[in-house]
Order: C-alpha cells, then structure tokens, then sequence
C-alpha cells in the first residue's frame, strides 16, 4: 500500500513535491511538440514530406534537400497561457504572458558541379535551432472546509520512518508536526476533523531549444536524404506556493501555513537524425525520418521553506524554517526513439495536403547515472507500467490564393503518453490528449517572404495539490482539474539568395 500511495502521487505529474528525480521528469523532457517557423506551424508542422523550411530538420532532415537557393529566417513570437483549475467546487484562472524566439536559421545551397538534372543536383548544408517546448505558464487554484491536509503527508511520512530535512524537518521545526506520548505524528488539523482552506499558485519558466547542424541531398528531383545532429538547451524553473489557513476559526492553535518550494533545472541534450523524402510523381511525395534518443546531462537544484502562525494560550507565534542547505544533483536521461512516417500531395501547383504520423514510446525513457552512483532501478520500472507507446498526428493544408499570397491551416492531435491503468489503479490523465489548432498566411516578393500563424492548444489534466501519505490513515488528496489554452502568434522574416 504504501508503494502504491507514493507512486500515485507522482503518476499525475509532482515534480515540485520532491526533490528526487522520477517518472515525471522523465515525461516533462520527452513529451514535446516542435515550433519552428510560422509557415510550418500554420500548417500544423506536418512536414515530414514537404521540406523546403527549417522546421522540417526537426522532423525529417531529408526536408533540406528541398531547397533549391540559400535563406535566412527569423522567427519571433508572443503569446498567452491560460490556466483555470476546478478544486472542491471552486474555480480560479491565472494566466502568464510569454515573448519568445522559436526559430533561427540560415541555409546555404552548395553547388555540386553537376550541370545535368541527373544523379546529386543539390547540397544543402543548414544551421540553426527550433524551439521544441515553451514551459511558461503560472496557474491558481483554492478550495475550502477541505476534509484533508497536505500535512497529513508530512506526518505519514514521519510515522512510515521518512524524514527529509526539506519536509517533516520543516514542519516539525515550525510547530505543526506534533509527536503524541505513544510516538505518532499528527498535526492540529487532523486533530480538529479538518475543514481549513488551501491554496497552491505554480510559476513555471524555461525552455527547450534545439540547435541543429544538417546535411540535405537532392538526387534527381525524386529522392532526398538528410542527416542533423542536435544540441538541446533545456532550462526549467518552477516555484510554487502551498497555503493552508483556518478560515473559520475552528481549529485549535492552528492559524495558517506556507509551504513554498524551489526547482532548477538545466542541462544539455544530444541527438542525431536520418529521414528520407521520395517523389513517385509530382504530385506526391512519401516521407520517412529516425530521430535517436536524446541523451541529456542534467542538473537539479531544490529548495524549500515552511512558515507557520499558530496561537496558544499564551500568546500567537511565527515560525520559519528552511534546510541548512540546498540540494544539488547530477543525473542523465534518456528520452525515447521517435519514427515519423509522412505524406503530402500537392494540388495543381495552387495548394497541397500533407501529413505525419509520429510514432514515440513513452516508457522507454529511462534515468541513469546519478551523481551519487544512484542507478534508478525502481524510478525506470515504474516509467515502463505508468507510461505508453502513442502515434502523433499532425496535418496541414497550404492554397495559394496568388503568385504572392497563401493561406494556410492545420491541426495537431497529441495523445496522453499514460497507460489507462498502472499501479493498481486508472490513471486519471489517461484521456490528458493536446489538441492544436492553427492557421496562417504568407506572402512572398522576389527573395523576401513574410509568414504569419496562429496557434490554439489546449489540455486538461488532473493533478492533486500534495502526495497521498504513505498510509491509508488518512484521507486521500482530491484532484483539481487544470484546463489549459495556450494561445500564440509567430512571425517569420525570411530573405532567400
């Protein structure tokens, strides 16, 4: 049982609950979406077959060989992410603004010194990077006369023999972990039947940039290959803040708590990519690409600090407490194989279809090599039964109104990475799939274009604001739904020479 408790905890995505590394920061660097150019994710980023655009080396470098001049893009953003969460019948919404670049690239068209329209007839050498994930956002949510407590883990733990100098040490440090005189830990709350009120906001900030070197080969105009190596920058900051207070002045001593807790994460990532494109005829070309795993370095920094306001019957006290140090700690992951199948038609020269068919198995991920020797056994276990393999599907279509002007659309369906049931139990982001809608235009005079998109996506997830104590002593934390929107606009500025 009280394996299955802690495992539960994490199963709905707790990273800013602990400091160790587990399955839900195996999932937070693996499930990802690529956002390039605005040409690109106006169409939904189905490029696995198209090519001619940066974003595609993210997908299928064999895209580069497409290009038949040179060409500098740019491709900054802005955009909002809404959350609005539902806790004990209780609705808050917060949101956070986000300016971003997601894509810097130059392209150069090497001359093969084949004159003839026979065997390589182009070399295509790119550089440049693709933002794969946007971590910003910040989120509320509040409920109350709550028939539970986050200090209830606390005291679990105590009583199951866990004591971490960044949670029992806290609380008991602040007065709001008691030791009755048969040794067990409880808390004020507990004591009083509950009914206090609860509140969590989570600021989350950081990135993930993929920066490419790419090789593209055009043989005969029928058959492409391409080849990149990637560097992944990843940075993720989250900071959250758990509040209980007795808002109907019913719980002895107790007034109110904050938990507040502090991650960092930053690394770096390695990975390499092989694709195909083929053109049986002119209208329609068949896509393939392999994308290795990534092998990221990666380096935790954790935190935390708990202050406490309790009256007693000599007077009210404040109490604070933090760990006499910070945890720091190095480790690796390894995010799963990706296979992309593709296919475009185009359309009379006056528009075109396509799509890609992405294949990933979440469960592969593994953690290795802490920087302790810590080798993960049981954290990649349970990343294989809570995880699944899930095919992506993205679509786009592309009609050119004019010589100069075309519109563009597409939409992007991500099912949720977890098994439906794990542990014992459904897991309740099971049905957690991202949908993205998108639409653009672009506009194009000599060497210059312009592109411009539009992008919709939204998820709702379930997640409860604590861990379940390790015990079934007590009661078991509610879920709070967070439905989240994430709405943005990019721009492309391209010159082609």
């Amino acid at each position: 049982m009280k394996r299955f408790l802690t495992i539960m905890a994490v199963a709905v995505i707790l990273p800013f609950l602990s400091s160790a590394q587990d399955l839900a920061d195996a999932l937070r660097y693996s499930w990802f979406q690529v956002n390039g150019t605005a040409r690109a994710g106006g169409m939904g980023n189905a490029y696995g077959a198209l090519g001619g655009d940066f974003t595609s080396v993210s997908i299928n470098p064999a895209g580069l060989g497409l290009y038949r001049s040179g060409e500098l893009a740019l491709t900054p953003g802005f955009g909002q992410t809404k959350v609005n969460t539902e806790y004990w019948g209780q609705s808050m919404t917060d949101s956070k603004y986000n300016f971003a670049f997601n894509n810097l690239s130059y392209v150069a068209s090497l001359k093969t010194g084949n004159r003839s329209e026979t065997g390589m007839v182009n070399l295509n050498l790119g550089i440049g990077f693709n933002r794969l994930k946007d971590f910003n956002s910040a989120s509320i949510t509040e409920g109350h006369n709550l028939q539970g407590s986050f200090l209830d883990y606390i005291a679990g733990n105590a009583n199951a023999g866990n004591w971490s100098d960044y949670y029992e040490q806290l609380a008991w440090d602040t007065d709001v972990l008691l030791k009755d005189d048969n040794n067990i830990y409880f808390s004020d709350l507990e004591d009083a039947g509950y009914g206090q009120s609860q509140q969590k906001s989570i600021s989350r900030q950081g990135s993930m940039d993929e920066y490419s070197i790419a090789l593209g080969m055009n043989f005969n105009h029928k058959l492409y290959f391409g080849f990149s190596v990637g560097i992944i920058d990843l940075y993720y900051k989250e900071s959250s803040q758990l509040s209980e207070w007795d808002n109907n002045n019913d719980i002895p001593y107790f007034n109110d708590m904050q938990f507040d807790t502090y991650l960092n994460t930053t690394g770096t990532g390695y990975n390499a990519k092989l694709g195909v494109i083929f053109k049986p005829t002119n209208e329609i070309r068949l896509g393939a690409s392999l994308h290795t795993p990534t092998f990221f370095n990666l380096h935790d920094v954790f935190d935390t600090e708990m202050n406490t306001y309790l009256t007693y019957d000599d007077g009210s006290e404040r109490y604070s407490a933090q760990p006499d140090y910070i945890s720091d700690y190095d480790y690796d992951l390894e995010t799963p194989l990706k296979a992309t199948l593709s296919g475009a038609f185009v359309i009379a020269k006056k528009g075109l279809l396509s799509a890609d068919y992405e294949i990933v198995d979440y469960s592969t991920a593994k953690l290795r090599r802490g920087g302790d020797g810590y080798g993960f056994v049981p954290e990649n276990q349970d990343i294989a039964e809570a995880y699944r393999a899930v095919g992506n599907i993205r679509l786009g279509g592309e009609y050119r109104v004019t010589e100069a002007v075309s519109l563009r659309a597409g939409y992007e369906y991500y099912p949720s990475p977890y098994n439906s049931q794990a542990f014992g139990t459904s897991q309740p982001n099971a049905d957690a799939s991202l949908n993205i809608m998108s639409a653009g235009f672009g506009y194009r005079s000599g060497g210059f274009f312009l592109d411009v998109a539009y992008r919709h996506a939204a998820i709702e997830e379930f997640d409860s604001l604590y861990p379940a104590p390790p015990s079934n002593d007590y009661p078991t934390p509610k879920m709070a739904s967070f439905d989240t929107a994430k709405n943005n606009v990019v721009f492309t500025l391209g010159f082609r020479f």
